[in-house]
């Protein structure tokens, strides 16, 4: 512990490239995922530029660039929380947009887009297309293989879905000249010795990570269905490890019922696309279950 981590976190990335079955030259390690955002932002941005993604999407991308003076910009999700890639890129290109950011699967909405309409941005777009895989662990679901195609694509991904939370571990995945412009603004020591240390632990024994994580996608089958049965609740299908889900009855309430009974769920009733919107991580049995009695003898006040 007195000696300096390994600046370049070799031995890590050694095991994230081996289990990607790519390149070294090709990862980059962050203090979670949001680091990579942000050295993206510093990257490919300067004051005054714009970014899009659509929305609701992950808060980080625009709380990021607004405190480095770029500003965000976005188009409105469809009422099946998809995008048209062909407005994406209209607008992108009306901005003079950057950077486009894409959730895959995307929070807070837990599914994943349009193959098809995610494929076309990246086809299509000229400037740095980010595919946010944070929550890839659960819908196994990938661009990956498109770096080599794509010298302005960058896959984001992290460990903090499947165990690390504590420890932020988070890594991005592009064409080597990008992560050379990256580690520019990159500060030596942004991953420490003991972060390094566990990820690399975790990715070489992954069946034990895998247990949890397929355990977790059964609990998500049946959590899914449950909600389902509940009248005036309206879950979304998800291909995360939480689910969205719309109310009839007031969200803050139900938020505030949840609370008093130890339950903590998110409330997103706060952005207009999700008004009276709750959003559920799966848990063990018996957490769901109990979140579950809970919500029933709320719904049948």
């Amino acid at each position: 512990m007195n000696r300096y981590p390994d600046p370049d976190s070799k031995k890590l990335k050694d095991s994230i490239a081996n289990r990607l079955d790519t390149e070294t030259e090709r990862l980059v390690i962050g203090n979670g995922s949001d680091e990579i955002i942000l050295f993206l932002l510093q990257v490919f941005c300067k004051e005054g530029d714009t970014i899009i993604f659509p929305d609701p999407t992950f808060a980080m991308y625009s709380i990021i660039s607004k405190g480095l003076g770029i500003k965000p910009a976005s188009i409105s999700l469809d009422n099946h929380w998809d995008f048209s890639a062909d407005l994406l890129l209209s607008s992108a290109n009306e901005n003079n947009s950057k950077i486009i950011f894409l959730s895959y699967p995307n929070n807070p909405t837990g599914n994943c887009f349009s193959d098809i309409e995610t494929q076309k941005v990246i086809d299509k777009f000229q400037g740095i297309v980010v595919i946010d895989e944070a929550y890839h662990d659960f819908s196994q679901k990938t661009f990956i293989n498109q770096i080599k195609k794509h010298n302005n694509l960058v896959i984001l991904r992290s460990l903090s879905k499947i165990g690390l939370a504590g420890l932020r571990v988070g890594f991005g995945v592009a064409d080597p000249l990008i992560i050379n412009e990256i580690n520019k603004v990159r500060l030596p020591y942004n991953s420490n010795i003991i972060s390094q240390t566990f990820a690399e632990h975790l990715l070489k024994n992954f069946k034990l990570v895998q247990k949890q994580i397929d355990s977790i996608l059964c609990e998500r089958h049946q959590l899914l269905e449950e909600l389902q049965k509940i009248e005036s609740i309206t879950p979304f299908p998800s291909d995360s490890n939480f689910i969205l889900f719309k109310t009839e009855r007031s969200a803050e309430n139900i938020f505030t019922y949840l609370i008093k009974n130890e339950i903590l769920v998110r409330n997103l009733n706060s952005h207009p696309k999700l008004n009276n919107c709750l959003r559920v991580t799966v848990g063990t049995k018996n957490e769901n279950d109990l979140f579950i009695s809970k919500l029933k003898d709320f719904i049948s006040q």
